[in-house]
């Protein structure tokens, strides 16, 4: 995947906070709303499998792959300085989040106006180290990326991508990063139509709602993958290999995969976000129909 070398960005939509914390001293959980229990339950991509209460409140955990060291914050307007064309997310990691995010959100404000679904709101991407306070409350990086609803915001540890080669066996590479980034927009996409609503308290099994959620921010990830290089980022339609480093990731992050690692089974009872199959069954149905419409995951079997 390559960006065109000059087109421009727009790092107003991303923030680097380092390992300060960010703008949420003490932020409080966010509970019920249609998403029930301790925030981030549900609505957050954790790729990790586990339940995230359990990770909460511990800002200086550093599950990162810079072992939660700390680094200095970079500044929204740092980041302008040095995001400021295609060519420079080509060459920076930070610089490349920047790209996904515009051509995400790019695609989202277009499909909404000819959906009839009302202004999108565009959503912050924070990038932190080790652990960072939030509107839902304070996470370490253990949690891996994930969405708060409670600010409308994508939270993003960048040592996660190392992780996810390193620990849970994925190939990696660009694409994979950028289908990390749209399944996490995909939950702010439900948060803003109410999808999320529907979870409740049906937040573990394999037919769950919260695996349903899981599938169809799978699924918009695709939808918008499918349409990236309408939005005017990208110099042409991904390759083959691009969307097999998403497929890839999808499926090292299944629940099936994650439990059959960690406890040696699989219980699909205690599963929160699709197994592997699954979760590329619906990244490539977005990907090929390209029809947000097409992400029903809550009608019918998965």
């Amino acid at each position: 995947m390559d960006f065109r070398d000059d087109v421009d960005l727009d790092a107003s939509q991303v923030e680097d906070v380092g390992g300060g914390g960010g703008g949420f001293p003490g932020g409080g959980l966010m509970v019920g709303g249609g998403v029930v229990g301790v925030i981030v339950l549900v609505v957050a991509a954790l790729f990790f499998g586990i339940d995230p209460a359990a990770l909460l409140g511990g800002g200086d955990g550093g599950a990162g792959g810079d072992g939660g060291a700390r680094r200095p914050a970079t500044s929204g307007s740092d980041l302008g300085a040095q995001c400021r064309k295609g060519s420079d997310a080509d060459q920076s990691d930070r610089c490349r989040v920047v790209g996904v995010v515009n051509s995400v959100q790019a695609y989202w404000r277009e499909a909404f106006t000819e959906r009839g679904k009302g202004a999108y709101r565009n959503a912050r991407t924070i990038l932190f180290t080790g652990g960072v306070n939030t509107g839902c409350g304070q996470a370490s990086s253990a949690v891996g990326p994930f969405y708060c609803p409670a600010d409308s915001r994508v939270y993003l540890d960048l040592g996660f991508f190392g992780d996810l080669e390193s620990r849970f066996g994925a190939r990696g590479g660009p694409f994979a990063q950028a289908y990390v980034i749209a399944h996490e927009y995909g939950h702010h996409v439900q948060n803003l139509i109410g999808t999320s609503r529907r979870v409740g308290d049906d937040r573990r099994g394999a037919e769950s709602a919260s695996v349903r959620l899981e599938l169809q921010a799978d699924c918009y990830a695709g939808v918008w993958a499918k349409h990236a290089v309408e939005t005017g980022f990208y110099t042409g339609p991904f390759t083959a290999a691009d969307i097999q480093e998403a497929l890839d990731a999808a499926a090292a992050v299944g629940d099936d995969r994650i439990q059959r690692r960690t406890q040696g089974r699989v219980d699909p009872e205690g599963w929160t976000h699709g197994s592997a199959e699954q979760r590329m069954k619906w990244f490539t149905t977005g990907y090929r129909t390209g029809a947000p419409a097409d992400c029903d995951t809550f009608s019918g079997a998965l």
